[in-house]
């Protein structure tokens, strides 16, 4: 008997055959369960925070004085004056009603000092500019005197005297300044105008101005670096708005629509492997001739260990380039098959348009649940014990802000900071099974032209109602290994504290585990959530 007299009849789905969708339910129910219990008991810690804790002492700002402005917390009631003003580089300032806005920008014959302005002949600032609070009962003022503040009647004496020490003293002069989180930061107008004035010279004023708190080289070196980084992206950033976000939508649409011309797509990746390997040659070749060049120069102009720079440069290109072709040899097919996957995701992208919105929206998800998760965690941080601390610089005393928990509030912040993780992470999660999803429905579609960016949003109800539970479950592992690793670096710390040798040598060792472990469940639980939830139970 031939086999083909084996083979029965093709097997056909009937009309109204709707795949296993019929018989879906959620998965991991429990876990959805425990995810929003977790949500739950942390609303209700955060309003207990709010009931108990005054977020005012975490983010207001201490005068020199140790008053924090906008409270009653200190010896003398700031209610009324919840903004500080600088008077020096070691960040004390005192408290005022509001940030002064001044037309001329800059005074630099009106003194803001500890104890009131402080004024000479040509000032046009009064007190109705600067609103500041009254320090008269305090036992810290500082009194400016024409010897101490302002010798001789000059702007360029006064800024080198003893009161003002190039902002590093007692007073200092009153400027057109904008507010950031209840700090009056200088305007970079009034720094200019003021800079000819009082510094002709102009050395170190700018920095001496700008940073308040820039005594220490480290700090001031930090500080250099971030301006040098993001000083020009602050100013132009409404261009990096525009273009970092419009334009590569237009262009990732644009490039996802050629990437299905025929042709289009292997050129793209060939012509870029080629070109890599040849400018790795490239360069190869260029550093051996430049070599030989050297060293049959006459006179020769470069030393031997720059020609020996050269050459050993130039051998180890040449082995970089030979690595890439064998790396390209044995790749070959894996590169084929990622191409045949790019041309597939860009006809999904461009059946489903929506979907290359998605991740803003998973980022709208993550940013509404950090405005309440700050809200609560700031809350209950206030709950600690608020004290001061006095510490000199210089001829002046800076006071700063600690807290002392308690058992209860350290055990709140240890459970904020698992919300924070399980939280995180069940956002990225789901938003793998609703792209997995999403993508599994257009694959797998008998009638492509069904398929739309309502797709993406069936995609997104779909996945939030039957399978939170499998993000919330496969996230709660990643959490537990995050809360494991931050108790590790807690830990570490507190070794660092007593100087331990092998006790941060074993807790260094148990980081790396758990890291590598971390890394490990993330590639499993994304697999998971992709193929076993998404194509199977939803395709």
């Amino acid at each position: 008997m031939s086999n083909d007299e084996n083979v029965g009849e093709k097997l056909t789905a009937p009309p109204d055959f709707d795949g296993p969708t019929s018989n879906r339910r959620m998965t991991d129910v429990l876990c959805t369960l425990l995810l929003l219990g977790m949500w739950i008991s942390m609303t209700g810690l955060g309003i207990y925070g709010m009931q108990n804790g005054d977020y005012r002492l975490i983010l207001y700002p201490l005068d020199y004085d140790g008053n924090v402005c906008g409270t009653d917390k200190g010896d003398i009631d700031m209610t009324d004056y919840p903004y500080l003003y600088y008077v020096n580089d070691y960040s004390g300032g005192v408290c005022v009603r509001e940030c002064p806005k001044l037309e001329g920008l800059a005074d630099p014959y009106t003194l803001v000092t500890y104890d009131g302005l402080f004024h000479v002949n040509g000032s046009f600032v009064t007190e109705e500019d600067i609103d500041m609070a009254d320090y008269s009962t305090s036992n810290n003022t500082l009194d400016c005197t024409e010897s101490l503040c302002y010798p001789d009647g000059n702007p360029e004496s006064s800024y080198n005297s003893f009161g003002v020490m190039q902002g590093n003293g007692f007073a200092y002069y009153a400027l057109d300044t904008y507010q950031v989180f209840w700090r009056c930061v200088f305007t970079d107008e009034g720094t200019e105008k003021l800079n000819p004035i009082v510094n002709p010279n102009g050395d170190r004023f700018k920095e001496d101005v700008i940073d308040m708190a820039t005594q220490n080289e480290n700090i001031k070196e930090g500080y250099d670096v971030w301006h040098n980084l993001f000083g020009d992206m602050w100013t132009s950033r409404f261009f990096i708005l525009a273009l970092g976000f419009g334009a590569p939508i237009v262009v990732g649409f644009f490039y996802t629509f050629m990437l299905r011309v025929p042709g289009v797509l292997p050129i793209m990746v060939w012509f870029s492997v080629f070109a890599t390997i040849g400018i790795v040659f490239a360069g190869a070749w260029y550093a051996g001739d430049q070599a030989t060049k050297w060293k049959t120069a006459d006179p020769i102009t470069q030393t031997e260990s720059e020609i020996n720079i050269a050459t050993y440069s130039s051998y180890a290109l040449y082995a970089v380039g030979g690595l890439l072709v064998l790396l390209f040899l044995f790749m070959r097919k894996r590169i084929q098959l990622a191409m045949g996957c790019v041309k597939e995701a860009s006809k999904a992208i461009l059946k489903m348009p929506l979907i290359i919105m998605f991740p803003v929206l998973q980022g709208l998800g993550f940013m509404v649940f950090m405005i309440a998760w700050t809200v609560y965690a700031v809350n209950i941080a206030s709950m600690g014990e608020f004290s001061t601390n006095v510490f000199a610089a210089g001829n002046l005393q800076i006071t700063v802000r600690s807290f002392e928990f308690s058992d209860f509030v350290k055990k709140c912040g240890w459970y904020m900071l698992f919300c924070f993780f399980w939280s995180g992470q069940f956002i990225l999660a789901l938003g793998e099974i609703i792209f997995a999803m999403a993508v599994a429905k257009w694959y797998f579609a008998r009638e492509k032209s069904k398929i739309g960016s309502l797709t993406v949003i069936s995609s997104i109800t779909t996945s939030m109602w039957y399978h939170s539970g499998t993000a919330a479950f496969g996230s709660l592992i990643i959490a537990i290994i995050k809360m494991i690793r931050s108790f590790i670096a807690y830990l570490q710390k507190k070794a660092d504290e007593m100087d331990s040798s092998i006790a941060k040598a074993i807790l260094c060792c148990c980081q790396c585990m758990f890291f590598c472990l971390e890394k490990c469940m993330k590639f499993i639980n994304s697999e998971f959530c992709q193929y076993c939830n998404s194509y199977i139970l939803c395709a």
